[in-house]
């Protein structure tokens, strides 16, 4: 029979407050006019949408600046902005200007992969507070470099996974930690999203109002196409990390979160492209193995673009599994377990009810998320944030890993210390890439 949360909350409410570290304020940042928080939102295509939507919401947090290389949206974004909050809002093609503005407080970053590791860390040292959307990193070594800068300038960076932010996923890390389905010994991700054949347009004039030197920033100059701007960049190597670095990142994360591991010993994968004759170069099937041998754990994580079943109900999520039952995350907020051989359903939740734990994490969704971001600001306290840098780094470098493994064809050994693979010299020239100059990720932050 199934239990409800309600219920389990008499059991918990109390036990298991290791998952929640109390925080160690420091006295907070002098914001602009009456403590408001004024910042800048890159990247406005696509997710940038839900920045501005998630940063609005907050109390007496004004986007005061919309910052994208295409003038032609910009213009939109910000015809839409007045009609929606009756306010006006400055804008910027070059995000530079934005650094030097000392008037923003925060960036949130929501540009193409290629961009998030050196708008952040531009941010970082700018002396701005960061929220990047997954993944991270464009590569492992460019994530190590944010988790150096946000150390050394004493930055909060929150990392786009908003699953972090759910009461309902938190309280089923709660229950993995305590041993409600056993000693968990794998998870699995999942992706199956649909991803239709976006042929090939070829070479073409660069649009007018579209500064594609900009927007090619860090990444080698190509002739513009359509084929990339605006999204379809995710499915080429030089600007993406297909689906396990799209949408994945959120799965990757909750992979590492749950099993709580960090980087694998060993990677292998297998996948390519089996439907469409399209200009996609990432796979668009995409198996994945991260092997801990010393936990004695194991990730499973699987990329698939058009029809398929679905596992226990989820078609993107997680399952974790126990050697007394599994646990099933569906999407970004609610889970249900299956106890024993003969899957008796266990406890179950979603955000829509009361917390298992009696312990919230916050409030869940994009808007949720950037509350935790934003609360953190205010206090200028890291140990607050649900999904700080160091989380970013290691969900993006995982999906990156399997890339990896897949453009080796081969399986790789990892030192998860050092962050190299062992005695590899060829696997490790994909660890990190050649900058363009004036847009190169530094060696020292």
């Amino acid at each position: 029979m199934e239990q409800s949360r309600r219920t389990f909350i008499k059991k918990t409410a109390v036990a298991g407050t290791a998952l929640f570290v109390a925080p160690t304020i420091i006295p907070a940042k002098a914001f602009g006019a009456n403590d408001r928080i004024n910042a800048a939102v890159l990247g406005i295509n696509g997710r940038g949408k839900a920045h501005i939507q998630g940063l609005m919401a907050q109390n007496n947090v004004q986007v005061s600046i919309l910052c994208d290389p295409d003038m032609n949206l910009l213009k939109k974004r910000q015809s839409e902005f007045k009609a929606t909050y009756g306010k006006d809002v400055d804008l910027e093609q070059d995000l530079r200007r934005v650094m030097d503005n000392k008037n923003i407080d925060v960036v949130s970053i929501a540009s193409p992969n290629h961009w998030h590791a050196l708008s952040a860390i531009w941010a970082m040292q700018a002396g701005k507070d960061v929220y990047v959307e997954k993944p991270g990193s464009h590569n492992i070594w460019e994530g190590r470099k944010m988790v150096e800068a946000a150390q050394k300038y004493d930055r909060i960076v929150q990392h786009g996974v908003q699953l972090r932010s759910s009461p309902a996923i938190n309280d089923a890390i709660r229950l993995l930690r305590e041993g409600y389905i056993g000693r968990v010994y794998m998870a699995r991700g999942l992706v199956f999203r649909w991803r239709a054949d976006i042929g090939d347009k070829g070479f073409s004039p660069v649009p007018e109002g579209l500064d594609y030197d900009l927007w090619t920033g860090p990444a080698p100059m190509r002739p513009f196409t359509e084929n990339l701007v605006h999204y379809n960049w995710h499915w080429h190597w030089d600007y993406g990390n297909g689906d396990v670095g799209n949408q994945g990142i959120h799965e990757t994360d909750l992979c590492m979160w749950g099993l709580d591991v960090g980087l694998p010993a060993k990677i292998t994968s297998m996948g390519g492209k089996f439907l469409w004759d399209d200009c996609k170069e990432t796979p668009e099937v995409l198996s994945s193995i991260y092997h801990y041998p010393e936990e004695k754990k194991i990730i499973q994580f699987e990329v698939r673009p058009w029809c398929t079943n679905t596992e226990e109900g989820a078609t993107v999520g997680n399952i974790f599994y126990g050697d007394k039952g599994i646990l099933v995350v569906d999407g970004y907020d609610k889970f249900k377990t299956y106890l024993g051989q003969d899957r008796t359903p266990g406890i179950s939740g979603d955000d829509g009810a009361p917390s298992a734990t009696g312990m919230d994490r916050g409030a869940g969704g994009t808007d949720g998320h950037f509350a935790n971001f934003i609360d953190a600001v205010r206090k200028h306290d890291k140990t607050i944030l649900n999904a700080p840098v160091e989380t970013a780094h290691l969900s993006s470098a995982l999906a990156h890993l399997g890339n990896i493994a897949y453009r080796m064809d081969r399986v790789l050994a990892f030192n998860p210390h050092s962050e190299k693979f062992v005695n590899d010299p060829e696997a490790d020239e994909m660890l990190t890439r050649n900058y363009r100059k004036d847009f190169v990720v530094p060696g020292k932050v």
